[in-house]
């Protein structure tokens, strides 16, 4: 991995029911920080997103957080983060992270992680970002999210060349190898 690059990392708040979305952020954390990437990510303590940058943070690598002052009030704000940026909306939040980011991880999630996650392939359709956006399927989570993309490309909804910007890894290696070939791709000019 490219030296100061940042991935900017899209997960839930809460672990979820199968340890494996808990391993998968840390794991995740630590072999950014391993590969001197910085993450971007929305700023909490709790649930994945505590998990992955206290991963991070542990293996001596860099987290930036972006949270909405409401949030931050509410006291689930990561404290030991390299740069905690408080903003005032939802809005900020995810123009600051997407603005910071050289590519883009969906671990699981609920709405908030859906909402950036398609937020951000919204924008890489509409040429706003060339980025590459990979969805960690931990356990299948992505499968049914990747069968209705499929289904929006059958029904003339959805290009295949912008369903193809919805990447996929069951795996971490695979996730960051698959950004690592796109930055790869883009500094040879393809």
């Amino acid at each position: 991995m490219h030296p100061q690059r940042n991935i900017c990392v899209y997960c839930g708040s809460n672990d979820g029911r199968r340890p494996e979305y808990r391993a998968a952020a840390v794991e995740l954390g630590a072999a950014m920080a391993q590969a001197d990437v910085g993450l971007v990510y929305g700023g909490a303590c709790v649930g994945l997103m505590g998990a992955v940058a206290d991963a991070a943070l542990d293996a001596g690598g860099r987290a930036i957080g972006f949270i909405p002052r409401q949030l931050m009030e509410r006291e689930v704000a990561h404290r030991g983060l390299t740069e905690l940026r408080v903003v005032e909306t939802m809005h900020e939040r995810k123009h600051g992270m997407a603005a910071l980011a050289d590519a883009f991880i969906a671990l699981p999630g609920g709405y908030g992680t859906l909402d950036e996650l398609c937020e951000i392939l919204g924008w890489a359709q509409l040429g706003i970002h060339s980025k590459p956006v990979v969805l960690l399927n931990v356990g299948g989570y992505y499968d049914p999210l990747l069968t209705m993309l499929d289904r929006a490309v059958a029904e003339g909804f959805l290009k295949p060349q912008h369903r193809r910007s919805a990447l996929q890894a069951p795996i971490v290696d695979v996730a960051l190898q698959k950004i690592q070939a796109a930055w790869d791709m883009a500094a040879q000019g393809r």
